[in-house]
């Protein structure tokens, strides 16, 4: 990924006959838009069935288990998900216009809460329990199912998205990269930075430099945008990785510690245990890893 690209903008053109895209991927169908930066108009419906990931929605950074339910708002840049190492058997997604159904659909009475949900979902949403269960096995129900009933059972799903408690709003601090998607080269200049330098040091002038700015400027900015620190970011990039490590990695703790950016193991189990509520051993144990 080159470090100066912004997010890319996918075109999405649902199949003859549909208002909106649904497909489905699995181990020999994957999705390959996981692996880059990228924006739509279209909100995106996703549920990943079983498995484990890393996502990135807006500056939102984390890791995922026993599968995802995810709802992306328009122009919300993002990517995550599946890659090569999660064990999901099967990714459905769903892409739609906020006016798919007409410039005034989502108006009349009996939408207007949907309306709202597309509203959240700028923020990005996941859903969690026993919603992420019930509105999951409705959302492969759509396959195979002629398009009059196909879109009647995404208006279901889309009600129950809305009824849905148990659910986190992401970026809830302020992201505003989904609103001048065009214009903020800067961000996405120092998230594709972070991605690809993560394991090493990074102080606030080289990453200021890279973008042209002084120090003062380049924190009040990227405050602005993403409600975090530079360094609460970059932190939370390390962990969520270090997460998926111990999940997935049959290495010892420590290598998850350096692998990870971190260079101290004492601050790494602190950092790990406020931001996942576990110590790395524990949370390791937690997941009944089976060790070969």
């Amino acid at each position: 990924m080159k470090l100066s690209s912004k997010p890319e903008y996918e075109r999405i053109a649902p199949a003859f006959g549909s208002s909106f895209s649904y497909k489905t991927y699995n181990k020999d169908h994957q999705n390959k838009n996981h692996t880059f930066w990228h924006y739509h108009p279209e909100l995106e419906l996703v549920y990943v069935n079983g498995g484990s990931g890393k996502r990135q929605i807006g500056s939102h950074v984390s890791y995922y288990q026993k599968g995802d339910l995810i709802l992306i708002g328009s122009n919300l840049p993002h990517c995550g998900f599946t890659d090569s190492l999660t064990e999901a058997e099967n990714e459905t997604v769903i892409q739609m216009k906020p006016d798919f159904l007409g410039p005034g659909f989502f108006n009349i009475p009996e939408m207007r809460n949907i309306k709202s949900l597309f509203e959240r979902a700028k923020m990005g949403i996941v859903f969690h329990g026993q919603a992420k269960k019930t509105i999951g096995r409705k959302i492969e129900a759509i396959s195979g199912k002629e398009n009059y009933e196909r879109l009647l059972r995404l208006l279901e799903v889309l009600s129950l998205l809305e009824q849905a408690r148990e659910y986190t709003v992401l970026n809830a601090q302020g992201f505003i990269l989904e609103t001048e998607v065009h214009d903020n080269n800067r961000v996405n200049i120092i998230f594709n930075f972070v991605k690809e330098e993560f394991r090493r040091p990074i102080n606030l002038e080289e990453i200021a430099d890279l973008v042209s700015m002084t120090v003062p400027a380049f924190c009040r900015y990227f405050k602005k945008v993403t409600g975090k620190t530079f360094t609460e970011f970059v932190n939370e990039y390390r962990l969520t990785h270090a997460a998926k490590l111990l999940h997935e990695k049959q290495i010892s703790i420590t290598e998850v510690c350096y692998d990870s950016g971190f260079n101290n193991f004492s601050h790494f189990n602190k950092r790990f245990k406020k931001f996942t509520g576990k110590a790395p051993s524990a949370y390791r144990n937690e997941l009944k890893v089976v060790l070969t």
